[in-house]
């Protein structure tokens, strides 16, 4: 870098240029004065070369150069194109390609954090903070911070691991990335944005991180108020959202008109028209409705419907569908929610909103409510179109891409953390039946009312799921180890969770919680690194955890690959037998007259090809 020279500043000078000390302003060795007017610099300035054009709009070049600014403390790289700036850019560094047009101000004042460090309280809108926001959060991470909010060792370990990693990579200035298009925008302030991102028509960015990637840009759109907030890979907030004090994940949509305060969204989450206040929405979570609120619950895998509805669509085969919710919501008191249901241990609901506790024990049913009686029907889910079509989705829906996945989404429907609650189900409906027999017309599982009928089916039901879940981890496990070998471990025995995606034996949850405590795991990455860690041993974990599940329910010692034979049969029949109920299921729906002949006959061709992956 050089001063410029007296010729270059009579130039500049002639072409309505001014500066506060020309002597403060360093260029490229390349760079000609041809392509700055009417620009007025303030403080320490540094330019790069304005040699090429830019692409403005489809197939319109203009030249690069500054036009019609003020700059003070600023750092331009190469080929910028900047014109037009209202008020002022101010503290700044923008890097190569950037093309700033009709903005107001970007600025960055003393103190600025960028959202980093901001605390927020999920679940509770009132309550103590327990989620600190920072560039490298993901799914796993937010959802251990909440559920160990209580353990006051280890939630300061946390927050000192993360201040720290913040304290280290938080710049002193403004940044813009290479590429970065900011145009018809209003105000940007404390605001860092990453590479190839695109902001057009924002009203106001104020202390935000925006991490974006050529592979996975951010867009930022009309009308847009974001404060205090950071959003990650592949997202685009759009058409007057309101977002403050939030955290945006990988591939998220928010748009036309949402508002959120005080909510995290993580991986391949939609919202649009409604609010999110105190809102833990994990991967996959959808929200379409005006009169939508998501307020102090925690989702997943879930579509909100409007109103106390949650779905307004009775779909099944058509291109809609029933909202889901795969693993589970809370609200803040630790009551579940019975609602729609296709993927998960828990239920739909008509007209009204129950919760129980103990419900989550009777896993993918249906919850009826006839006048004031509730009637529940277990395990119902597990044999509809829906279910079908949810398992095959969601992989398909995954819209990051490779190297901006920083959430764990296991996608398997059937998991010890599902089948466990699988096998608790099946034993209440089995005690249920012992303690009243079989020659009744209904059972009474807490206020609820279980008809004989649907009783022997969830059992049937129930035992299906548990045979295909059996006979597909054998077949997988055959596949590394032909000899079938007992497991040399103990880890994956014992109870399952669920950490927003991650689905991990308690123990290792556990195991992680103590390594933070202990100062094993001192730093965020290596945290990270754990969860990634886990995520990889799942298929082990899982063998051990099911190794003793098979023991359990055939009632065998050891296992042998004569009985991996037989186990293997069960689950050809379990699943033509499954196949064959949700075959059922979708010409029930033909015949109410929901769906055309074309969509029922290739879902039916899907069908077919199941016994394809029998042998697999």
């Amino acid at each position: 870098m050089r001063t410029l020279s007296d010729t270059e500043i009579t130039i500049l000078e002639d072409q309505g240029c001014w500066a506060e000390d020309w002597s403060n302003i360093q260029v490229d060795e390349d760079f000609q004065p041809t392509f700055l007017r009417r620009v007025m610099f303030y403080g320490k300035i540094t330019l790069g070369v304005f040699e090429t054009s830019i692409e403005v709009s489809k197939d319109f070049y203009k030249h690069t150069g500054i036009f019609n600014a003020t700059l003070r403390n600023v750092a331009i790289g190469d080929n910028c194109l900047i014109e037009n700036v209202g008020n002022y850019i101010n503290n700044y560094t923008i890097g190569d390609g950037c093309y700033i047009s009709n903005i107001s101000t970007l600025e960055t004042t003393e103190g600025a954090t960028y959202g980093e460090g901001n605390l927020i309280s999920v679940l509770n809108e009132v309550g103590e903070g327990n989620v600190l926001l920072f560039d490298r959060l993901n799914s796993q991470a937010a959802a251990f911070m909440v559920k160990h909010a209580h353990d006051k060792e280890l939630k300061d370990s946390l927050r000192r691991m993360i201040r720290e990693y913040i304290r280290v990579t938080l710049p002193d200035h403004g940044i813009l990335g290479n590429r970065v298009k900011i145009i018809n925008t209003k105000e940007i302030t404390n605001t860092i944005i990453g590479d190839d991102c695109e902001v057009n028509g924002a009203s106001r960015l104020s202390d935000c991180t925006i991490i974006s990637t050529p592979q996975a840009n951010v867009y930022i759109g009309t009308g847009v108020i974001c404060e205090n907030s950071i959003i990650n890979y592949g997202s685009s907030i759009i058409n007057s959202v309101k977002m403050q004090d939030c955290f945006v994940g990988e591939a998220c949509q928010l748009s036309n008109g949402f508002t959120a305060s005080a909510s995290v969204f993580f991986a391949n989450c939609y919202m649009s028209n409604g609010e999110a206040c105190a809102a833990f929405c994990g991967p996959f979570t959808a929200s379409h409705h005006k009169s939508s609120l998501l307020i102090g619950a925690q989702f997943s895998f879930y579509n909100a419907g409007s109103a106390t509805n949650f779905s307004n669509h009775a779909y099944k085969m058509g291109p809609m569908h029933w909202g889901i919710l795969e693993r589970g919501t809370k609200t803040a008191s630790g009551a579940y929610l019975l609602m729609p249901a296709t993927i998960g241990a828990f239920s739909v609901c008509f007209g009204k909103l129950m919760h129980h506790p103990d419900t989550r024990n009777l896993p993918f049913s249906y919850l009826i409510a006839y006048g004031d009686t509730m009637y529940l029907s277990p395990g119902r889910n597990i044999t509809t179109v829906g279910l079908y079509r949810d398992i095959r989705k969601w992989p398909k829906r995954d819209m990051r891409p490779a190297g901006a996945q920083l959430s764990i989404v296991n996608f398997d429907w059937l998991s010890p953390f599902t089948v466990q609650e699988i096998v608790k189900g099946k034993k209440i409906l089995e005690d249920l039946r012992h303690a009243s027999g079989e020659d009744v017309s209904s059972y009474n599982f807490h206020e609820y009312v279980i008809k004989s009928t649907s009783l022997q089916k969830g059992i049937k039901y129930y035992d299906v799921a548990l045979r295909i879940y059996m006979g597909a981890v054998i077949k997988r496990r055959l596949k590394v180890d032909p000899t079938l070998s007992a497991p040399t471990t103990d880890t994956g025995l014992g109870d399952w969770v669920d950490l927003s995606g991650l689905l991990l034996p308690e123990s290792e949850e556990q195991r992680l919680a103590d390594d933070i405590k202990q100062g094993v795991l001192d730093t965020v990455d290596k945290v990270n690194e754990r969860f990634h860690d886990i995520h990889t041993h799942y298929r082990d974990y899982q063998w051990v955890w099911t190794y003793r599940l098979i023991l359990d329910y055939y009632g065998l010692a050891t296992l042998t690959l004569e009985d991996a034979a037989r186990i293997h049969d069960d689950y050809v029949q379990a699943r033509r037998a499954w196949i064959n109920e949700i075959r059922k299921d979708a010409e029930k729906e033909f015949r109410m007259g929901d769906v055309e002949q074309c969509v029922l006959d290739n879902f039916l061709s899907s069908l077919d090809k199941e016994t394809d992956f029998e042998e697999q």
